[in-house]
């Protein structure tokens, strides 16, 4: 019996040991207690001190004859996209088989760049609209405004394929309406609003948990859509109430929202003095904003539409030319980030197996 537990003991000890040995990358960077992405701490060796500015790894390859990609996303620390940053902001440190500590890497000399990251990201907005009967008897011309002046400041010009946007809507039928299905299309979305009329509902009440939930099906959806890419989503939802359908439980909306993937964004608009503002911050959890009448519709819309534009912004695809070669081994790759004089930096890990000269 005494062998026994010893072996139970052995076992289990040796299981914390690889799960702990198999975590390095796959950390949370504690922003709420969730999981950003990949990556690591970067190596004490450095002397960074802590992160003052988020890099959270979304994806990485290598392709020959020696470039080196590595796709992640920039946030603060209270989890707020920072975008518009450019190559000469970052600054590379690799390590090898030989190296007792990191060498810095010339940003010049290795080529490298933030590159369109169409080629390996997709992000779609789902634009979710409140259409009860109390938005269409007295707010419904100022809605379709709004949201107009959303599409515009949302979609890219010229138009991508990377980027798409779809439009729902919901009253208190146990369905969220296809408005328009993803398109690229700028005027095909606006047509779309300028064609709601008032009599396009016929459930006078309204089913927010419902729309929340069926929203955030269709999100994780889009993210499981194309293997080959890295998909991410922003959920946008107005209303001007509270649920009424009571269809759904709101402990079972909020914990689709909190579960959800990382990947997917959460905005709320909430309009006039029957909402509950503290639910819709909690659905809403990258942010949310309120107007107090239909008047301040359009500028609420048009605050969000700028903080989507942020989140779609704060993903990059770094990329340079390493000179690690054929034989090298496994190298350690650090990518440090000064923005505003504040930084932060990940570590991950990279194989050179193949790599040769002549990368631009």
């Amino acid at each position: 019996m005494k062998n026994i537990l010893q072996f139970t003991f052995l076992l289990a000890f040796s299981l914390i040991l690889f799960s702990c040995g198999n975590a390095d990358d796959d950390i949370s960077f504690d922003i709420n207690d969730r999981e950003l992405g990949l990556g690591e701490e970067p190596d004490d060796c450095l002397g960074f001190g802590e992160n003052e500015l988020l890099l959270s790894i979304q994806d990485e390859f290598t392709s020959l004859p020696g470039k080196v990609s590595v796709l992640f996303r920039v946030s603060d620390l209270m989890g707020n996209p920072i975008s518009g940053l450019s190559a000469d902001q970052f600054s590379i440190y690799e390590q090898g088989r030989n190296d007792n500590c990191f060498n810095t890497i010339s940003s010049s000399e290795s080529f490298a760049r933030i590159s369109p990251n169409s080629q390996v990201f997709n992000n779609n907005t789902l634009l979710v609209l409140d259409l009860s009967n109390s938005v269409l008897e007295s707010g419904l011309d100022e809605l379709k405004t709004a949201t107009t002046s959303f599409i515009n400041n949302v979609m890219p010009t010229p138009a991508t394929d990377s980027f798409k946007m779809a439009i729902y809507w919901f009253d208190g039928e146990d369905e969220l309406h296809l408005l328009n299905p993803l398109t690229t299309s700028v005027s095909e979305l606006t047509t779309s609003v300028d064609g709601i009329t008032a009599d396009i509902s016929n459930d006078f009440s309204t089913d927010l948990y419902g729309a929340v939930i069926k929203s955030t099906d269709i999100a994780e959806d889009l993210l499981n859509e194309n293997s080959e890419v890295i998909n991410a989503a922003s959920v946008v939802l107005f209303t001007d109430g509270t649920d009424q359908a009571s269809r759904y439980r709101e402990s079972d909306a909020l914990k689709a929202v909190e579960e959800a993937d990382r990947n997917i964004s959460y905005f709320t608009i909430g309009l006039g003095a029957e909402i509950d503002t503290e639910v819709l911050t909690k659905i809403g959890k990258t942010a949310s904003v309120f107007a107090s009448n239909s008047e301040e519709l359009e500028n609420t819309f048009n605050d969000i539409s700028q903080r989507v534009e942020e989140q779609a912004g704060s993903y990059y695809l770094f990329e340079y030319c390493t000179p690690k070669r054929d034989g090298s081994g496994e190298s350690n790759l650090v990518i440090q980030l000064t923005h505003n004089s504040l930084k932060g930096a990940v570590q991950t890990k990279f194989s050179a197996n193949g790599f040769t000269g002549g990368c631009e």
